[in-house]
């Protein structure tokens, strides 16, 4: 039995361990870790290609805390980390992230992705209930559809949102909500689903909802405890075994 979906939520299963989503107008997804998880390296190879042509430095971001961070983010901690000043990446970043999209397209092909468990039921379900969904992610937007359009998921997504004018995870936030009230109304609000620290904080700046999932690197407690409107194991958990 499919989940049912009506204009006002997604309607509980009879079985009471079965979590209820949270109430919105539209569904704004992270990609890394929530949608999919990929074990290629095509975005890290990329990132390293960036850095070598662009800056000079023939470093990757090999302990970098990356779960969470935008590209630029990441890419701004790795430079920094060899000595490359503010000013200097700022002077070349478009450079650089011209390389990591570059490599992507070329490589393409060789993404791998893994879609995480209760997506396509949970987007099918969505869609049919004639939600607005949408992405908001710390990729650039050619690295971030490539992925998706990968794992066999860009159907399903009417607008996304990414890092290449936007360091901040907030401002990415902020401009998923922007499109979602553009298009709904000024009444119109999110739930934003995420798999780390950092998509609720994010969503809590921006004042929206958002679903905590532990599909990608960060377990189910370490993420409750940051006190997401709901926090999940995984998506699977939103229908029957």
């Amino acid at each position: 039995m499919p989940s049912v979906v009506n204009d006002f939520a997604l309607q509980q299963f009879p079985d009471s361990s079965m979590p209820a989503l949270p109430v919105a107008d539209a569904y704004v997804f992270d990609i890394d870790g929530t949608l999919l998880v990929t074990k290629d390296l095509v975005h890290w190879n990329a990132l390293h290609q960036a850095m070598i042509e662009t800056y000079g430095v023939d470093t990757s971001i090999e302990g970098i805390p990356y779960h969470g961070k935008t590209d630029l983010s990441i890419l701004r901690a790795a430079l920094a980390r060899e000595g490359i000043s503010n000013s200097e990446f700022e002077a070349k970043l478009p450079a650089a992230m011209a390389v990591v999209c570059r490599e992507v397209e070329a490589n393409h092909r060789q993404l791998a992705p893994e879609v995480c468990p209760g997506i396509v039921q949970l987007l099918d379900s969505l869609k049919a209930s004639g939600k607005l969904i949408g992405v908001a992610s710390g990729n650039l937007e050619a690295v971030g559809w490539h992925k998706i359009e990968a794992a066999g998921l860009r159907k399903f997504f009417a607008f996304g949102c990414f890092s290449d004018h936007r360091e901040s995870r907030a401002d990415i936030f902020h401009s998923a909500l922007e499109f979602v009230t553009a298009q709904l109304g000024p009444e119109a609000n999110a739930c934003f689903i995420g798999d780390t620290p950092s998509d609720v904080e994010a969503a809590r700046e921006v004042g929206a909802q958002i679903l905590a999932v532990a599909s990608g690197t960060f377990g189910f407690d370490e993420l409750n405890a940051c006190s997401p409107d709901l926090c999940v194991s995984h998506c699977g958990e939103f229908f029957p075994a």
